[in-house]
């Protein structure tokens, strides 16, 4: 790989040891890539809550921040993924006092080395999107499929050490999402519904991720007549993420790199159409049905509720009371919540016996050990992200829209 002067001086350890291991990470990183050099980027997004991370990696953290000032702080604004606890409620979750202190030991040593505590995955929605044509480093699989494609940016997935090593060199490898062939069309998808709300967005990135299951695939989807909103291209590209490891998708006419079909595909001829029907649709609706099951706890998380989302749950439960054996969980970032308690939004969900978390995502926050805590089993949500990781935690998942979230969070069964 080709490094410039101060690339060099990175390596040669002349501006301190912790960029000097960045940019040795980052250049293990690019040469199994086959990458030819660095690239700048604008932001970093760190994905790493602290059940990922373990003793061991917060004990790597804190030696980076015992560095002098000088050597150990990010040179770019670099910005972290939701954690996994909130001070304010993880006692009514039944977390640890020793989550609780991992925790707090995370968030001074990534405060140390500069890190802004935003402890979100909708970044995108609430602290500052990227721009086309941007390169960045994001971890958060949610977060770069729609930076990628709904706004233009440029970014891979980044693994937590990669993204710290790009908040300390301001740098990632070009290679990937990086490089403009790589963004090209590869798959079509020829849609003949519209979903009807967030949970049937998630569905269809859930059949195109199954369908893609790639990491190199680029799909594109045709046959919308109108544009979807960022909520629902939200859903869709976290599932997409999801089930497909799919990092970039088109949609002609309304992402900015496909302003036809043939762009999409960069002048090529497009390959068939593969059909989306409704019965597909319904068909994935369908593994996850659980119609009469006791639900334990309903979580709207995965990702992050934006404001509008916010609302919505709140209109939907004002007035009325959770059953006494559920549980209902609202995740959102610390800005939307902010918004949402001086809205009244907050009040209405929690006077309805609900649980609003800021800056957490429910699979990240020891969900495992909250469910043994808890006694919980059967789980309801509308995403269908969500549905996709949390059995690996011992949840029985099922999947629906808001409304029947939080009827059935009501009811006590799933209706």
């Amino acid at each position: 790989m080709q490094l410039n002067d101060e690339e060099q001086a990175m390596l040669a350890g002349e501006l301190g040891s912790a960029r000097q291991w960045a940019i040795k990470h980052q250049l293990a990183v690019g040469r199994f890539f086959d990458a030819p050099d660095l690239v700048r980027v604008g932001q970093a997004h760190i994905m790493a809550d602290t059940e990922s991370l373990g003793w061991a990696g917060i004990a790597w953290l804190e030696a980076l921040a015992a560095l002098p000032k000088a050597e150990r702080r990010v040179s770019i604004p670099t910005i972290t993924d939701p954690r996994g606890l909130d001070f304010a409620s993880y006692r009514r979750l039944k977390q640890t006092e020793a989550m609780a202190d991992l925790e707090a030991r995370t968030i001074r040593a990534f405060e140390a080395l500069g890190v802004l505590m935003t402890n979100t995955c909708i970044n995108y929605q609430t602290v500052l999107p990227p721009v086309r044509g941007e390169h960045m480093a994001y971890g958060d699989t949610g977060v770069v499929i729609y930076c990628n494609s709904v706004l233009g940016a440029r970014s891979n997935f980044e693994g937590g050490p990669s993204a710290l090593a790009a908040g300390l060199t301001a740098r990632t490898p070009r290679y990937g999402y990086h490089v403009d062939v790589n963004r090209v069309g590869s798959k079509h998808f020829e849609l003949r519904c519209r979903p009807r709300d967030l949970s049937e967005w998630g569905a269809l990135g859930g059949i195109v991720g199954r369908a893609s299951n790639s990491y190199w695939e680029v799909p594109v989807l045709t046959g919308l007549t109108t544009p979807p909103s960022s909520d629902e291209l939200k859903h869709f590209g976290a599932a997409l993420a999801s089930f497909g490891s799919v990092a970039l998708y088109h949609i002609p006419g309304v992402t900015p790199e496909a302003a036809t079909l043939t762009a999409a595909f960069a002048g090529r001829r497009p390959p068939p159409a593969i059909a989306l029907e409704a019965g597909d649709l319904a068909g994935f609706c369908a593994e996850y049905a659980a119609t009469g099951d006791k639900v334990d706890v309903v979580v709207f998380a995965a990702p992050q509720l934006s404001l509008l989302e916010m609302e919505k749950v709140a209109s939907l439960i004002a007035g009325r009371r959770l059953n006494a054996d559920t549980t209902l969980i609202v995740a959102t970032s610390p800005e939307i919540k902010f918004a949402a308690d001086r809205m009244g939004l907050t009040h209405a969900i929690e006077e309805a016996g609900g649980i609003v978390a800021a800056g957490v995502c429910f699979y990240q926050s020891y969900a495992r050990e909250m469910a043994e805590a808890n006694g919980w089993q059967r789980l309801l949500t509308n995403s269908a992200k969500l549905v996709n990781i949390i059995a690996g935690y011992g949840y029985r998942p099922a999947l629906a829209s808001m409304e029947r979230c939080i009827d059935s969070a009501v009811a006590g069964r799933i209706v």
